[in-house]
């Protein structure tokens, strides 16, 4: 444990809660902190709270296994006692289908090729996914921005459409970066259409047939730094969404 993360508990300040990334987990991080703090394991403590036995102590990993392949197998998730990883178990909770999809894909893929040095297209498009993904669901106009990097038109010119906006954080590094936000922080997107429904129960079902091995392959998200959504930073003023270090305009490929 770090000194920080021993001097504010286990998930960093109680304050970082109250950020609209992370308000959605502020009942569960009060939990799992209570019970961190009487000294409890941390995959005893996601256990109680899940009322599963998903979670196991990181050193359950036999050295030199594959911790995609373990997970297939025991269909346990070895934890390290970090905040990383309380969201990651978090994210198993919330996402449990999808979570195990990602698995069985990765798992599919190191019986087919072995651990090599390079992922493989679809096993990088998951590991990307699941550490900074989101699904947004938003208008028309604000999605084509986004996949325009038009961040005026999304952010300024649309602002006021945010307040009907959907949003969904699939990936645990990005939720650990919000309890200590910076500007430029950025999502791997992908778009959460209609037809999935409004919740994430209806949308898990949807979401995770979606995602195939062939769609992951091509890698279909968008970059969005998240810290222009209304509301997620302060000051964000005319000056904010002229930074050209975070608000990037797109590539142009070269033919």
């Amino acid at each position: 444990m770090g000194q920080d993360e021993a001097s504010t508990g286990l998930l960093g300040p109680l304050a970082a809660w109250q950020h609209p990334g992370l308000q959605a987990l502020a009942e569960w991080a009060t939990t799992v902190e209570t019970q961190w703090a009487k000294g409890l394991a941390l995959p005893q403590v996601l256990n109680a709270v899940w009322g599963t036995s998903r979670f196991v102590a990181h050193d359950a990993l036999p050295p030199h296994e594959p911790y995609e392949r373990f997970i297939g197998q025991h269909q346990q998730v070895p934890t390290r006692p970090n905040a990383h990883d309380a969201l990651n178990a978090w994210c198993w909770m919330q996402w449990p289908r999808l979570k195990q999809h990602f698995n069985a894909l990765q798992c599919e893929a190191i019986a087919r090729d072995g651990i090599q040095s390079r992922r493989g297209p679809v096993r990088d498009a998951i590991t990307v996914f699941d550490e900074n993904g989101l699904f947004l669901k938003v208008s028309d106009a604000i999605w084509q921005a986004v996949v325009d990097h038009d961040w005026q038109r999304a952010f300024v010119t649309h602002r006021a459409d945010w307040s009907h906006c959907r949003l969904a954080v699939v990936g645990h590094a990005l939720l650990e970066n919000l309890i200590r936000p910076f500007k430029g922080i950025t999502a791997h997107v992908l778009r959460w259409p209609e037809a999935w429904g409004d919740s994430l129960d209806e949308a898990e079902g949807p979401a995770t047939q979606h995602l195939a091995a062939t769609v992951l392959a091509s890698k279909p998200f968008h970059p969005l730094p998240v810290m222009g959504i209304p509301g997620w930073m302060p000051q964000q003023d005319e000056a904010f969404y002229n930074d050209p270090q975070v608000f990037r305009p797109k590539r142009v490929k070269l033919r």
